[in-house]
């Protein structure tokens, strides 16, 4: 496979269709300094983004967040998505909506000079955890914590959020394992470094309280697919020492979808009926 800077292709960017090769930025860029970007992730399947809107308006609320408001409505991000996935013959993909700080002006902590800008690229893109979605995922256990939201909007989905999340994966990848679980600033079970984490217990499900972490779209959607059912949900802040007695657990996120863990340090879970039955409605819910 080809790097991400050498494809055949075309990528949106500020309003028009451009060579992949050629949709390029000055290194004097602010977000490339400043880390002034924010993005979205989404999923196209079978032609149809799965919760596009919420993910235009997502990446404009994000904006909003960074003192760094999108110069494009949720009408204008939703036709650049669409306009991308036709010039690339895709109908499966993965989306990707970029919008950032660009050089101008400024070049210091300040930049409302500076133009904001955006980009949507598309390209195919399979399991992210490759064969853990079916045989559970192992975990590594970050020393890297996620921030309290009195430090940087956490709601926003920032890339300047990512940088410890990447050195936690790194670290992962390196032991053998195919990501990490992070604790929130207080010690309380956050989330893995790209996705929203659930557990299992005597039937009940246990995730995160969203006061420190993303509130995932797909973390969302399946909480309400859980409820519809008339499984028991509860989201609160759970204790690390808790984890010994959960008997399943998962992922979720737009890369991941949902991929069940079968291991997060030395504590072991089973990839169970709930969440085998769970991916197969999501699978069957994007798709519908």
């Amino acid at each position: 496979m080809a790097g991400y800077d050498d494809r055949d292709g075309k990528i949106w960017m500020d309003g028009e269709l451009v060579d992949w090769r050629d949709a390029n930025v000055h290194i004097m860029t602010h977000a490339m300094h400043y880390a002034s970007s924010v993005f979205e992730g989404e999923r196209c399947y079978n032609g149809k983004i799965f919760k596009s809107v919420q993910h235009s308006e997502r990446l404009r609320r994000s904006g909003e967040l960074l003192d760094m408001p999108l110069p494009y409505s949720v009408a204008e991000i939703e036709a650049a998505k669409d306009a991308t996935l036709k010039a690339n013959g895709l109908t499966n993909a993965y989306v990707r909506a970029i919008a950032w700080r660009g050089a101008g002006e400024d070049m210091g902590i300040a930049a409302t000079r500076n133009p904001v800008r955006m980009a949507v690229a598309v390209w195919e893109w399979g399991n992210y955890y490759g064969d853990a979605k079916m045989k559970g995922a192992k975990l590594d256990i970050a020393k890297w914590k996620r921030p309290s939201p009195e430090t940087i909007p956490h709601d926003a989905k920032a890339s300047g959020l990512y940088m410890i999340c990447t050195m936690s994966k790194h670290a992962a990848e390196a032991k053998g394992c195919s990501d990490a679980m992070m604790f929130d600033y207080r010690g309380y079970v956050a989330e893995a470094t790209g996705a929203n984490i659930f557990f299992v217990k005597d039937g009940v499900v246990h995730t995160p309280l969203a006061d420190g972490i993303l509130n995932g779209i797909t973390r969302q959607t399946v909480i309400g697919m859980l409820r519809a059912k008339g499984v028991e949900v509860v989201e609160r802040r759970i204790e690390a020492h808790e984890l010994e007695g959960m008997q399943q657990c998962w992922l979720t996120g737009t890369a991941a979808e949902i991929t069940p863990v079968g291991q997060i340090g030395d504590y072991n879970f089973e990839v169970g009926q709930m969440v085998r039955d769970l991916s197969g409605e999501y699978e069957a819910l994007v798709r519908a």
